[in-house]
């Protein structure tokens, strides 16, 4: 029995193993090839010492194909260049023609303008994207070298997209000419600094250009992202060798920063425009104030593509029936600024939301994002966006363009103020265009002149180039913040704050304003001054709701006060930014310090105030009443009224007089407290500037920052020629005056010295309050005398001039001529 199971069984095996052998007729040679590899590993020598070594071999010359590939290519290259250098006959080829003038232009030229504005660049992209092991780096010297990009390689051509013809050439960049030195600040674990050389560069990529505006402009984009590779060495002193390891992924770092900033600047569909004017001015715009209306979209949803629409899809009445739950809303980037639309429904909604945009150079990117809005959702899901990109041109005009796939949308405003509109397509997978309105309201140069609204042949005064800016810190700079609109009411946890300030630094001086009250509208008119700052310091302000633990940070701005000019003050409304609304009402001014000594040349004539009384004042004490004075600013200058006690109804009846330097006006309302802090009871701006002089006006104004209260004020501008003439008698009567004033203060100081001993603090404060307007009176007739002494001087001069007129005329010199 146990032998007819095994022959079974063998049987059985011999069967498995001929199928076997027929399925796999390689399986024999296979096995025969395992063991002599095993009998060689036995007997012979161990296999498995080999197997590195013949693989670094094979690895070995992989290298050294690859590295001889290289070295081909530069020496292709460099052999290029030494033809075009060497070559006294221009190649027939046009791009060989075109890389040889290149080549004579590049070093005092073109490569000098491209360092200095890609050093501009690339410096403002450091100091926003740097390795986490660098605390600070500073760019000290940038250089292009003089070896330039060779174009077209192999060759150019043309190709068309609907009537606009693209320009395709090569761009190849293989330089070890270059020389850029940043300076680092390492942080731990490393600490020190270190000194970073980039030496080498390749950029390589392909260049398209469109002509367009009848051959004005030219858009030029790379098609794809470029292959960027850098080369750096690291040293500390006079160093430059040691390995690129010593700080380490610097490298990939700057390889990352060039290619961001390629990407975002020049690569499809973002274009750059090479404007060609007939006219160049020769200004350096530095800003500008922009208008954005979105007027509507068409033909929106949710991820069809264009190419995919049907032909129903172009009426929009049917889109609006199939996409009715659908809303929708943009919003609108420039920079940091961003605003938003308000949510409209349909595929074709309609928004007409009008923004001020600001530039802070002389390009700006409009990015316009579309969001769905989803009703009893807090979240909002992105669709898709688009670009429009802003140009000034040395024309004084303002080019606009944007992407329509292989071709361009482009504008030109030849003037500002000038409306363009633009339909362009969203990008990306989703369907539908935007409709847009386009206004450049304003640009601003760095001599300090603005474009106006229309054309002026005023401008033309730049082409000699010509300066008003003053790039020395020997002015002051005068910054008025007056008032803020739509503000956000509360903050991003929905609560309201106490109140509203704003944070103002210009270089190393930080002001603050009073804290206003509560409001999406608040007021402050506070005049402040900062030294002036050259290099293009921004004015940076934040605002602010006043908060129980920590206050709330409700947008921010920046405000660029290069070219600034001296008696031409500006008052602009700046927008807020990283918020969706909000803008700030701004005066500011740039006077030199020797100018700005709050007492004007009297030959300006003077203002003269009288504040009558209030009427319906607010309760600042626990008994229902008050005790109210006015505390009037003019400038710099500021002066009290007397206080009145225990009234809603004040009655001063007090005239005060300041030099007419077009200073703000503002008139504060304090409810008097001896110790504890004064209450604000309201405040008003007079708005006298527009007066006609010698004309007395009688106002009621209302306070503002209270729910009630008015003030009855007369004021007039005085002319130079209303002047008084003063006498000896009225200077020495004002001479008598302080005299009598110094004496009664004296003695006032007796008396607080005697009351402090005697602990009576209801004495002490009214004579405290009698001191204060000793010393207010005091302050008045130094203003008198400074006034009559401008005066008498001024006659003085015009005596002098009569007595030199009349000397120099001709019937004196007849007399002088016959006297014996």
């Amino acid at each position: 029995m146990g032998k007819r199971r095994k022959s079974f069984s063998v049987s059985e095996a011999m069967e498995s193993l001929n199928n076997l052998m027929a399925e796999k007729p390689l399986l024999p040679v296979l096995v025969l090839l395992f063991l002599m590899v095993w009998g060689i590993e036995k007997w012979f020598f161990n296999l498995s010492n080999w197997v590195p070594l013949a693989f670094a071999v094979w690895a070995a010359f992989q290298y050294t194909r690859y590295q001889r590939h290289i070295l081909t290519e530069d020496l292709n290259k460099k052999w290029m260049q030494t033809l075009l250098q060497n070559s006294q006959a221009t190649p027939l080829e046009q791009c060989e023609w075109l890389n040889k003038l290149l080549l004579e232009i590049w070093q005092n030229y073109i490569g000098k303008r491209m360092s200095l504005r890609f050093s501009y660049m690339i410096e403002r992209r450091l100091k926003h994207r740097k390795p986490r092991i660098i605390e600070k780096i500073e760019l000290q010297e940038f250089s292009l070298g003089s070896r330039p990009p060779i174009l077209g390689i192999h060759g150019i051509r043309w190709s068309t997209s609907g009537d606009q013809r693209i320009l395709h050439m090569g761009f190849d960049w293989d330089t070890d000419d270059i020389s850029v030195l940043l300076l680092a600040k390492l942080g731990k674990p490393l600490m020190g600094t270190a000194r970073i050389v980039i030496n080498s560069l390749h950029i390589k990529g392909d260049l398209q250009f469109i002509p367009v505006l009848d051959g004005k402009a030219i858009l030029y984009s790379f098609i794809s992202t470029p292959e960027v590779r850098i080369g750096i060495a690291f040293g500390s002193g006079g160093s430059q060798f040691l390995p690129a390891t010593e700080v380490p992924g610097v490298s990939a770092w700057l390889v990352k920063v060039v290619t961001d900033l390629l990407v975002k600047r020049m690569v499809e569909p973002r274009r750059n425009c090479l404007a060609l004017p007939a006219v160049n001015l020769e200004k350096k715009a530095v800003g500008g104030v922009l208008s954005v209306t979105v007027i509507s979209a068409s033909q929106i949803s949710r991820g069809i593509s264009r190419k995919q629409q049907s032909p129903v899809a172009d009426d929009c009445t049917d889109d609006l029936l199939d996409y009715i739950d659908l809303r929708t809303f943009v919003e609108v980037e420039l920079e940091e600024l961003s605003r938003k639309t308000d949510v409209r429904p349909g595929s074709c909604p309609r928004w007409d939301s009008k923004f001020n945009m600001t530039l802070h150079d002389d390009t700006g990117i409009l990015r316009f994002n579309l969001y769905e809005c989803t009703p009893g959702s807090v979240k909002c899901d992105y669709l898709t966006s688009c670009e429009i990109k802003v140009k000034y041109v040395a024309d004084d005009s303002t080019i606009f363009w944007a992407a329509d796939g292989e071709s361009a949308i482009t504008r030109q405003a030849e003037f500002c103020g000038k409306e363009i509109e633009m339909v362009v397509p969203f990008e990306g997978v989703n369907s539908g265009e935007l409709s847009i309105k386009l206004a450049l309201k304003e640009w601003q140069f760095s001599d300090g002149s603005h474009t106006t609204r229309i054309p002026q042949l005023g401008s033309l005064q730049s082409i000699n180039g010509s300066s008003n800016f003053l790039s020395n810190t020997g002015r002051k700079i005068y910054v008025t913040v007056i008032e803020g609109k739509n503000l956000p009411s509360k903050d991003r946890h929905g609560k309201s704050g106490s109140g509203t300030y704003a944070k103002l630094q210009y270089g190393k001086g930080l002001k603050r304003t009073r804290t206003a009250p509560h409001t999406s509208d608040p007021e402050w008119n506070q005049k402040f001054e900062f030294d002036e700052i050259g290099g293009g310091e921004y004015l940076k302000i934040r605002c602010f709701i006043e908060e129980r633990f920590s206050d709330e940070n409700i947008g921010c701005a920046r405000v660029n006060l290069e070219g600034l000019v001296e008696g031409s003050p500006k008052d602009v409304w700046i927008p807020l930014e990283k918020v969706n609304s909000g803008e700030l009402r701004l005066h500011i001014e740039a006077m030199r310090v020797d100018d700005y000594d709050g007492s004007k040349d009297p030959r300006n004539g003077w203002i003269e105030l009288t504040l009558i009384e209030g009427k319906d004042l607010i309760a600042a004490d626990i008994r229902g009443t008050s005790d109210p004075y006015v505390r009037v600013q003019y400038g710099n200058l500021k002066r009290k009224t007397k206080v009145m006690y225990k009234t809603l109804n004040p009655q001063w009846h007090q005239t005060l007089e300041f030099p007419d330097d077009g200073s703000p006006l503002t008139l504060h309302v304090k409810d008097h407290n001896a110790l504890l802090p004064e209450s604000s009871i309201g405040d008003c701006v007079v708005e006298y500037q527009r007066f006609p002089r010698n004309q007395m006006f009688d106002k009621w104004i209302p306070l503002q920052g209270v729910r009630r209260g008015e003030i009855h004020i007369q004021i007039t501008r005085k002319a130079p020629d209303t002047e008084k003439k003063p006498s000896l008698d009225a200077v020495s009567s004002v001479a008598k005056a302080r005299h009598g004033i110094s004496q009664q203060m004296k003695q006032m100081m007796i008396k607080l010295q005697s009351l402090v001993d005697d602990n009576d603090q209801e004495g002490l404060s009214t004579s405290l309050h009698e001191l204060e307007s000793l010393h207010e009176t005091q302050e008045d007739f130094m203003l008198q005398l400074e006034t009559e002494q401008g005066l008498l001087l001024n006659k003085i001069n015009e005596l002098g001039q009569e007595i030199f007129n009349s000397s120099s005329s001709p019937n004196n010199l007849g007399r002088k001529s016959t006297f014996p």
